[in-house]
């Protein structure tokens, strides 16, 4: 593999020395630019997309030709995952994903297992190819949902603005949760794994609804099957450590807890304040965030006063890559991230000298 050119990003995730504060954007490939919609209509459609390396590949690009990001995300889906277990993925126009089969009786629950990982290697082929197009000028991350999170989607058959049925079965039911849960954590780690061995040099677990459980309820079916998920990855790939990022919106109140399950770097949502998320965690992991996405809707001026907020609030020293809060909006305006990576790379080289 061709040696990096820009090791930033990795080097901030293990707290390791920098010269400006790295930056990516979750959901950097995707609608807001117009040449994603390009190829994306080539495509056909959006598993189109996900499950041709080569269009993988094309879209996975676009943001690095058009901003000088410090990483690269697998352009992909979390229900990829769901998916090769049989549910049965589509997407409904002007609906989002849906499955046609989701897991609501028990016989469903106690036959779920975990697939067969050449059901997934189309994205093992993007992940390759994606990583030999780069060609070494940034490091390329890979990702998955969480657990609990495609759990909220294989259960509730979409999205879901209660989550009424995989509640109702975490309260009436909770041993059917677990078993599915523990499906997807070996599911999820056995993925991952194969990211890194395709050549993804760092990992991200999304756990988008993990925030919309109890205090109680997110240790037990959430934090506990990440905490397997990370104990089960491979660190190290040719001498060089692969970083683990663990990401729970609405999660800020558990910091100190899902920096105490082994991953190198948590990130966080727009609420939490960055400066005293540094103070809670000390220095046992970095920190990715926390810029909200609808700021990007401000004036240029308002987007480099935000991101100089928040890098003022993180302070001195290595540890933090910079992120929004969330996916940035299909609505955002291109020429709005652009102010927001300059704004970030230049304002952050005061705080590591």
């Amino acid at each position: 593999m061709t040696q990096l050119k820009n090791d930033t990003f990795l080097r901030a995730l293990l707290k390791e020395p920098v010269e400006y504060t790295p930056i990516w954007m979750m959901r950097q490939a995707g609608r807001y630019l117009p040449e994603y919609r390009a190829t994306r209509a080539r495509a056909g459609s959006f598993m189109g997309l996900c499950t041709s390396p080569d269009f993988a590949t094309e879209v996975t690009l676009q943001p690095l030709d058009r901003f000088p990001l410090d990483a690269a995300i697998l352009f992909s889906d979390i229900l990829t995952v769901p998916d090769a277990m049989g549910l049965g993925l589509y997407f409904a126009e002007g609906e989002g994903p849906k499955f046609e089969r989701p897991l609501r009786d028990e016989s469903a629950i106690r036959a779920l297992q975990v697939p067969v990982l050449d059901k997934l290697q189309y994205v093992f082929d993007a992940v390759a190819s994606i990583r030999k197009a780069l060609d070494g000028r940034v490091p390329l991350i890979g990702f998955s949902g969480s657990p609990f999170t495609l759990a909220c989607y294989m259960i509730e058959g979409g999205g879901s603005d209660d989550f009424r049925h995989v509640k109702a079965m975490l309260y009436s039911r909770p041993e059917l949760l677990h078993h599915i849960l523990a499906v997807n954590a070996q599911t999820v780690t056995d993925y991952l794994n194969a990211q890194i061995d395709a050549g993804a040099q760092a990992v991200q677990i999304f756990d988008t609804w993990g925030g919309a459980l109890s205090h109680a309820a997110y240790r037990e079916f959430s934090l506990a099957y990440m905490q397997r998920i990370v104990a089960g990855l491979k660190r190290e790939v040719d001498g060089r450590r692969v970083p683990v990022i663990v990401f729970t919106k609405n999660g800020g109140q558990w910091l100190e807890d899902i920096a105490a399950i082994g991953a190198d770097c948590v990130g966080l949502d727009w609420t939490t304040d960055i400066g005293q998320a540094r103070a809670r965690v000390g220095d046992k992991v970095a920190l990715q965030g926390n810029f909200d996405p609808n700021a990007l809707f401000g004036s240029p001026a308002a987007i480099e006063a935000e991101a100089g907020r928040i890098l003022a609030a993180y302070g001195q020293g290595s540890g933090h890559v910079f992120n929004l809060g969330h996916g940035i909006s299909q609505h955002a305006d291109p020429a709005h991230a652009a102010a927001l990576v300059e704004a970030v790379h230049r304002l952050s080289r005061q705080y590591h000298q």
